[in-house]
């Protein structure tokens, strides 16, 4: 089993970017643009590597190599949008690998690309952004080029590729030495962990609470130590977590609501399955149901979050009743979207900038509706 750390490391040092590995400071999908980079990328490094696997490693200084890192990012249907955008898509995931430089909520994203059919040229299934749907990308060096479509795909890099994952392999030092780091790390939030099918090492930890006779954790980090990858990451949500013998499963909550009277719904589930022959599976399934609420109520809500995001872009000072109301932006201009205000989207959108230099928490509370929006989005 590959430990995703020691991958990283091993890219980062021994080979600048190539026709099986980038690097990023970050990735944008919530834009055309950054949907369209994206894509690109990904394309060109399915064509130039069709019969192993290629990488991008997310949150690295391009200039000097350091690992700045980037958000927890938890979107599971990112292969949704492979599927949608190209033709003869390879198998893509993203995973989230924790570093222990970094602040907790920080981590270096590494998408893993492996062309489905080998040989076969993936190329754009249509428009976006200024590329035209049948473009065909590839690598040459560090730049992602475009191609004309009657080339042919060669395997040049199998063997390199798989000398990089064999220094990468896990063994129990590792898996020791990150039990005991993530017990440290987490003391605060009651640290557990849990041994599936006599191989596979899970830590979980969460500040635990009861509503409605229900056990809920926030300040949840979930990880699988063996590969040194994290499953789960939030200060804001509300989880519950269950396991058996074979299975550990994650069902994710947000609080949503107006008028300060807020309920709790289910978003996703997430499953980990342990198979007999040290392996995994990892399925998400959106449970998520828009609250509904009656129109003339959401367009007053809308023009008086129109109206404070309007004084905060002025400068003016803002009361605490207005402070107060401030938080609830991100989330009540969510729930108008959600029940066909399409206009709410684009306010959200655009108070991106203004929330993000008012503080951290608004800020937060920003990117947590925007993940909901993404998740529902590409289910």
């Amino acid at each position: 089993m590959i430990n995703k750390r020691l991958l990283i490391k091993n890219l980062l040092a021994h080979n600048d970017e190539c026709s099986f590995y980038d690097k990023k400071l970050q990735i944008n999908i919530t834009s055309k643009e950054g949907k369209a980079k994206f894509l690109k990328h990904v394309c060109a490094l399915s064509n130039s590597n069709p019969a192993s696997n290629s990488y991008i490693v997310i949150g690295v200084d391009d200039q000097y190599n350091h690992i700045i890192g980037v958000d927890f990012f938890d979107d599971s249907k990112i292969q949704n949008l492979i599927n949608a955008y190209l033709s003869a898509p390879p198998v893509i995931q993203y995973e989230n690998i924790p570093f222990p430089h970094l602040n907790e909520d920080k981590v270096v994203g590494l998408v893993t690309i492996r062309a489905k059919e080998a040989l076969e040229i993936t190329s754009l299934r249509k428009n976006i952004w200024k590329y035209y749907g049948g473009a065909v990308f590839f690598r040459e060096g560090s730049i992602s080029m475009p191609k004309v479509f009657d080339i042919e795909l060669t395997d040049s890099n199998s063997e390199i590729v798989s000398a990089i994952e064999s220094h990468a392999q896990n063994n129990i030092e590792y898996t020791l030495d990150g039990v005991f780091d993530f017990m440290a790390q987490r003391e605060d939030y009651d640290p557990k962990y849990k041994v599936f099918k006599e191989y596979f090492v899970m830590c979980w930890s969460g500040k635990r609470k009861r509503i409605e006779n229900q056990t809920f954790y926030s300040r949840v980090d979930i990880a699988l130590i063996n590969e040194q990858v994290r499953l789960f990451y939030s200060t804001l949500d509300a989880v519950e977590i269950s396991y058996d013998k074979n299975t550990f499963e994650i069902v994710e909550y947000v609080n949503l609501g107006i008028n300060g009277k807020n309920t709790y719904f289910k978003l996703e589930k997430t499953t980990i399955t342990f198979g007999n022959n040290a392996t995994y599976n990892i399925d998400s399934e959106l449970l998520f149901t828009p609250p509904q609420y009656d129109k003339k109520i959401l367009h007053h809500i809308l023009n008086s979050n129109n109206a404070l995001m309007e004084r905060l872009k002025q400068g003016s000072e803002l009361t605490t009743t207005q402070l107060k109301d401030l938080k609830n932006v991100p989330g009540t201009y969510l729930i108008c979207y959600f029940n066909g205000i399409k206009a709410a989207l684009v306010q959200l959108q655009a108070a991106k900038a203004l929330l993000y230099n008012h503080s951290d928490e608004v800020y937060g509370l920003y990117k947590e509706s925007m993940r909901i929006l993404r998740k529902a989005k590409y289910s």
